[in-house]
């Protein structure tokens, strides 16, 4: 039985002191093909993503170059909109964290929390990494090569001391066992597994407000001081659906989807502050892979890192994000490379499912004059509509459910090249002469199952799939995942007189850029 009850996603609010990198994009394409499948479900679906503009990271950034954070965010914010705009990422909120409704949120659940008597002040005394804008314990440090120390990130750490207001963490080590033991809350079992092993070696307080800065979110009644940025941060997703007021039937959040590297924020501080000020917790939290250039992770210092946008105009928004969903086990670290990227489109987007679409549309436009006619389906054509059935409407849906999306998407090319072998083996150009009738019967079976594959594959590749659906003639109000089981939507087609025109390609084969080659 299909949930239709409404579903909330975000991603990480990405911080913006630097240019948007393929991590980025990977997190925000995941976090749409999630959205766009589940309102393909007939689900009413709330899709937020943002930048996290306060703390003292940006604070110096905007020092370094001489002017203030409030200008470095604008701009640099920008850069994460206009990401998400061109890779084709449906949200429904874009939110800042330097927006007047993000104070107001954070200082109503900073106060929420007050009122709760997990709030005191005292005196910070610890290492603090501004790179990962975390505390860590003397215990956790690493030591670099030169014998500095380092945070498990192997990021530079600094000794601070000063006043500070802490939150009572350690008062919800116990429930916080619960809830990570509980299944479902945190995924995958990797992470799960380490969160639970983090919080068994005990919970300190956690100091959650700065005096030596002062660009973030003011703490409520207590001058000089501004909230730890991921106080402010995590409040992000209570504010995008109007906290302190009405939040409507989206909360608590269906889905957090977030990088491995910030598991404990949302795994651990973030239920233990929505435990104090009796908030719903989220339903699931899921840690995903890093993406690796070539297997390496991407640094300034080795000179790998990627423009996605570059990316995207490459090699095309949807065969990029097709890429990404296909070729990386979601959860685990994946790799990429141009080369790859060009061998997984062309054999699988342009090989398979574009030229199958190609030569079917081609077909019936030269030999039926583009016109759509009822026909008798013989045996084998049952059978083949009823694989596409089962694979595009079950298997497929199935898998995304679970987030299994490469296993999902082969589901899918299991449908595809079944298509590919009938159009081989039933050889429609050879019927045109041999048997018309039965090559219109093939053609039009094809076309039945053309439909069917698009419908299917929308989330990872809405804009080829829309192209697609509009060749066939299917209305938008018959593109979800329910339509799929409608069998009188052929009839309704032919009754219009609906007519197939030469097609366009949907995916050109990709070349390898010749600087690509080159290296």
């Amino acid at each position: 039985m299909v949930d239709t009850s409404p579903f909330y996603i975000t991603t990480a609010i990405s911080y913006p002191n630097g240019r948007p990198h393929i991590g980025h994009a990977y997190e925000a394409i995941a976090a749409d093909v999630i959205a766009r499948f589940q309102r393909l479900q007939g689900r009413s679906v709330r899709f937020q993503t943002g930048t996290d503009e306060h703390g003292l990271k940006m604070a110096r950034k905007a020092e370094e170059q001489g002017r203030t954070p409030a200008d470095l965010a604008d701009e640099m914010s920008g850069y994460f909109r206009e990401m998400c705009d061109a890779l084709d990422v449906s949200y429904d909120r874009f939110i800042r964290t330097s927006e007047p409704d993000h104070h107001r949120a954070s200082q109503a659940l900073w106060q929420a929390m007050e009122a709760a008597g997990d709030l005191y002040l005292d005196r910070y005394e610890g290492w603090y990494s501004v790179r990962d804008e975390a505390y860590y314990d003397e215990s956790e440090l690493a030591v670099g090569e030169g014998g500095e120390k380092l945070s498990p990130q192997g990021t530079p750490v600094e000794w601070t001391i000063e006043e500070s207001w802490f939150f009572r963490l350690s008062n919800y080590q116990d429930r916080l066992l619960d809830l990570l033991r509980s299944p479902g809350f945190l995924e995958p079992a990797s992470r799960r597994n380490e969160m639970i092993a983090f919080v068994e070696q005990g919970l300190r307080d956690l100091s959650v407000s700065r005096t030596s800065f002062d660009w973030g979110v003011k703490v409520p009644g207590s001058d000089g001081h501004v909230m730890y940025v991921w106080v402010d941060a995590l409040t992000n997703y209570l504010t995008g659906l109007g906290y302190p007021d009405d939040m409507g039937n989206f909360w608590p959040a269906s889905l957090h989807l977030i990088g491995k590297d910030i598991v404990r924020f949302h795994t651990i501080y973030w239920p233990a502050f929505l435990m104090s000020a009796n908030l719903p917790l989220p339903r699931k939290v899921f840690g995903h892979g890093f993406l690796l250039n070539r297997g390496q992770k991407e640094s300034k210092s080795l000179g790998n890192v990627t423009d996605p946008l570059t990316l995207a105009e490459t090699f095309g928004v949807d065969a990029l994000r097709y890429f990404l969903m296909r070729e990386v086990v979601f959860g685990q670290d994946g790799s990429y490379s141009p080369e790859a990227i060009v061998l997984r489109a062309n054999s699988e987007l342009a090989n398979a499912f574009g030229n199958l679409a190609q030569r079917t549309l081609s077909m019936i436009a030269k030999n039926m004059d583009g016109r759509l006619e009822a026909f008798e389906q013989a045996d084998r054509d049952r059978e083949l509509l009823a694989a596409l059935a089962d694979l595009c409407a079950n298997h497929l849906p199935a898998r995304f459910e679970a987030l299994d999306f490469s296993n999902g998407i082969d589901e899918w090319m299991r449908a595809v090249h079944a298509c590919n072998q009938y159009v081989d083996e039933q050889a429609p150009w050879a019927l045109k002469k041999s048997d018309p009738a039965r090559m219109k019967a093939v053609l039009q079976t094809l076309f039945v199952a053309l439909r069917d594959l698009a419908i299917a594959i929308q989330p990872v590749v809405p804009g080829k799939s829309s192209a697609l659906l509009d060749q066939l003639g299917i209305p938008e109000s018959e593109r979800n995942y329910a339509a799929l089981a409608d069998k009188t939507w052929f009839d309704r087609l032919v009754a219009k007189g609906f007519t197939v025109a030469p097609p366009t390609p949907l995916f050109p084969r990709l070349e390898l850029p010749a600087e690509a080659e080159a290296s």
